[in-house]
């Protein structure tokens, strides 16, 4: 027979523990943070799949390879027009945004 654990948590109930619960102010400041991680995340997984270096993407856009590299480490820093710069002029794609009320 198995032994069930008992005190093995969810992600989501770790970040409830220490974070808080989903509207708190610090944990809507770690949603908020992962989610500019991933548009870093999603911009470097795209300019790699078009084979593309971070200096030829960089060129496409007119900004500097090392600011590629800091959208791609972390998304924070990037405004909507440089958002839409990269994905559509440089990369090719199309930008969704959504807002939730």
């Amino acid at each position: 027979m198995r032994k069930e654990h008992s005190n093995i948590k969810s992600w989501t109930q770790i970040k409830d523990d220490v974070y808080g619960k989903k509207g708190s102010l610090r944990r809507d400041e770690l949603e908020r943070e992962v989610e500019t991680l991933k548009i870093g995340i999603l911009i470097r997984q795209a300019r790699e799949s078009k084979k593309m270096t971070q200096e030829e993407l960089g060129k496409m856009i007119s900004k500097k390879r090392t600011y590629i590299s800091r959208v791609e480490n972390d998304g924070s820093n990037i405004n909507l027009k440089t958002l839409y710069d990269i994905v559509e002029k440089g990369l090719g794609g199309k930008v969704n945004i959504a807002i939730e009320i």
